[in-house]
């Protein structure tokens, strides 16, 4: 594989997603409402609560979290208590949610777009190989899902410190288990999720139909995820290496079928949604 050709065809596609304000605008509204407003509202409401009631509720919540969470939850009161359990615990899916959201709304359009933009014969008759044409796609939306991930773990790890730091003694934040959920479960959840969606842009006749077949399909990740990510922050040492692993090897083998599933006459729109295949000319 000829890692220029590869990095060729990414950047062409980013160079082209930056200039697209429809998307790159919904899509950094979204970071920031998960990973600056929830946060900044959820943390400065419970860390400020001051009414008694609302005190006692919180102590009730605090009592139904699990065992092992109780016994790692800081704090000399429970508006503090409230607080870290929220910052570190509840708030651990954004992490999930975010990148996956971003990264489906790109890789939906990578094949069918090319052929809608008239650009797919270009890369079809190109000496570009099928599998560097498929990784290329695929990192052009690997890269800008990962990495609001990473600028928002960061805005998010200063506030939660800056908020609820203060009252445990300093800055706390990231755990074991956030730093495990973002640099090892994270990265093979959103290439999992790819893996089905830049095959599907490949099959579909447009762009809106792919967006919406990816919807289908990155809904039930996001909740696994979802699912995976609480369970990570909560026993990062027992599941985190193990979930990351899996996740990896399924990822693998996602990538893998879907290289051998992407065909150049499907970037001439030739055999869409169909099996035949149809002899394409490299120039």
């Amino acid at each position: 594989m000829n890692w220029h050709r590869v990095w060729a065809v990414t950047r062409t596609d980013l160079q082209q997603l930056a200039k697209s304000r429809d998307y790159w605008i919904p899509m950094g509204l979204l970071a920031s409402l998960f990973f600056v407003v929830v946060p900044i509202v959820a943390l400065n409401v419970v860390a400020g609560a001051q009414d008694s009631e609302v005190v006692t509720q919180i102590g009730t919540v605090l009592k139904t979290l699990p065992l092992t969470i109780q016994e790692n939850i800081r704090g000399d009161t429970p508006e503090s208590q409230a607080a870290f359990a929220i910052a570190v615990y509840l708030l651990a899916p954004i992490a999930v949610v975010v990148p996956l959201t971003i990264a489906a709304a790109v890789g939906s359009n990578t094949i069918v777009g090319e052929r809608e933009r008239g650009t797919g014969e270009f890369l079809a008759h190109s000496p570009i190989t099928e599998r560097e044409i498929y990784v290329g796609k695929l990192l052009s939306a690997l890269i800008p899902g990962y990495g609001a991930t990473l600028l928002g773990f960061g805005v998010y790890s200063v506030l939660v410190n800056l908020i609820v730091g203060p009252d445990l003694g300093g800055w706390f934040f990231p755990t074991s288990g956030w730093w495990v959920l973002i640099l090892w479960v994270v990265p093979p959840a959103i290439a999992i999720a790819l893996s089905l969606i830049v095959r599907i842009s490949a099959r579909v006749q447009s762009a809106a139909a792919a967006h919406q077949a990816a919807s289908l399909v990155s809904l039930p990740v996001i909740v696994i995820a979802y699912t995976v990510s609480t369970g990570l922050v909560y026993d990062p040492a027992r599941t985190g290496l193990i979930t990351g692993l899996v996740a990896w090897i399924i990822a693998y083998v996602g990538l893998a079928t879907g290289a051998r599933a992407l065909r150049r006459e499907i970037l001439l729109g030739i055999g869409v949604g169909s099996p035949k295949r149809v002899s394409v000319r490299r120039g």
